[in-house]
């Protein structure tokens, strides 16, 4: 992993990229040709991501969040569920790992030509480390993830995936947190939000940003809401805030 010296430096030279004329535009990032710009408010050591485009509530709570209680969020610039990448789309929360972007390029072009679809993972292999370097904290600070969902996601679908859970009788399960670190869980699941625990690395890695952020020992949160359930959103955001931090 990059050190804090040579991390500072990408930043800068991120908002040399995004000069234009005598005007600085918003810095940003890049992978699988996707642009993240970002942003930085106050001292906060925690980093935020939204990675779906088309998941507004979550980048709205996200905004509301960061402007009130700081640190350094990574918006994408899409308003898609999948991105544009080379000949086809691709999720952009499938492929923080080689196995994972496999599969998922091939969700949508099976016919893929080896060859071709080789050199798309190869490229993808040298762009990831870059990227993943940006938006990983330090110090032992959270990365938070923001989702949507509106097709029936629910943290049953996680459960065998997870190490401990805790469901509420009534909260909805479209509305949950999934968390990579033992003591966060623990923290979380006194409180009135379903919360599940994923500290162990799956049969089958699907290339989310979740499993990434396990393989590096980083406490990575994603806070998973319905579509359109925004003060949900919000208030999930506060109350990890204010019992992790």
């Amino acid at each position: 992993m990059l050190n804090k010296v040579v991390i500072f430096y990408l930043y800068i030279f991120c908002f040399v990229l995004s000069r234009e004329g005598n005007n600085y535009s918003r810095p940003y990032v890049e992978f699988a040709g996707a642009r993240f710009t970002f942003y930085q408010n106050g001292d906060s050591p925690n980093k935020y991501i939204w990675i779906h485009g088309d998941e507004q509530t979550a980048k709205l709570a996200l905004t509301h969040h960061f402007e009130k209680y700081g640190g350094i969020a990574f918006f994408i610039e899409s308003e898609t569920r999948e991105i544009p990448f080379e000949s086809t789309i691709i999720d952009p929360n499938r492929i923080f790992s080689r196995n994972g972007a496999y599969h998922a390029l091939k969700k949508f072009k099976p016919d893929w030509h080896p060859n071709k679809l080789k050199k798309a993972l190869d490229s993808l292999d040298i762009q990831r480390p870059y990227f993943l370097d940006m938006i990983m904290p330090f110090d032992n600070a959270l990365l938070i993830s923001v989702h949507n969902n509106f097709r029936g996601y629910n943290i049953h679908r996680e459960k065998d995936r997870s190490q401990k859970v805790s469901i509420k009788s009534d909260q909805n399960p479209r509305d949950f947190i999934i968390c990579t670190n033992a003591d966060d869980f623990e923290k979380l699941s006194s409180g009135p939000y379903n919360v599940v625990l994923q500290n162990k690395f799956p049969d089958k890695d699907d290339g989310s940003l979740s499993w990434e952020a396990l393989r590096r020992n980083v406490r990575y949160l994603n806070i998973e809401t319905r579509l359109g359930y925004l003060k949900k959103q919000k208030n999930m955001l506060e109350f990890v805030e204010k019992n992790l931090n």
